[in-house]
Parts: structure tokens; sequence; C-alpha cells
């Protein structure tokens, strides 16, 4: 399930019918481009009791085509790696 900024924004606004949607819109924007800019700078983020991100870097590799069956050189790159709380875990799966 994929979610974005709308469905956040509608589900803030549903829980927090005292706030204007477009503070709560300024929120959502401002705390993701912090987390955006953290993860630019290497730095680890970290929500307590829900989840963690960090940047890895993903070392370059001989890589295959799968229709060609060509070896490809895949650059090195930075990926983000997330994990989710145990808490978290446990009461999206309602245990």
């Amino acid at each position: 399930m994929a979610l974005v900024k709308s469905k956040i924004l509608d589900h803030l606004s549903d829980n927090y019918p005292n706030f204007l949607k477009k503070d709560l819109s300024k929120l959502i924007e401002i705390t993701l481009s912090k987390i955006e800019n953290a993860l630019e700078k290497n730095e680890r983020v970290e929500l307590r009791d829900i989840f963690t991100l960090e940047t890895r870097i993903q070392e370059a590799r001989m890589s295959r085509n799968p229709k060609t069956q060509e070896k490809i050189k895949v650059s090195k790159k930075k990926t983000v790696h997330f994990k989710m709380s145990k808490k978290w875990f446990n009461s999206l799966n309602n245990e």
C-alpha cells in the first residue's frame, strides 16, 4: 500500500479537526523535508517506537539483463534502509 501526502493530510485533518488543513499540509512538508535533508547528509533518522531510516552504500557490481542475459555494470549508489520498530509492527498486526 502506497502512502501519499494527500492521504496523510486527509487522515490528520479527520483526526485533528481543530487544525487548518493548510497548517497540517505545511507540517507534513516541513517534516518530510527535514527527513530528506538528514538522509542527504548521511544522518540516521529515528522516530521512536515507529521506524528508523538510514543511508547505505550499495557497491558497484556486475549484473545481468534478464531479458537478453547481457552483462551490465551497475555503478555504486546510495540506498535508504527502512527498519520498522517491533512496537509499531505489533500494533499494525494487532498482536
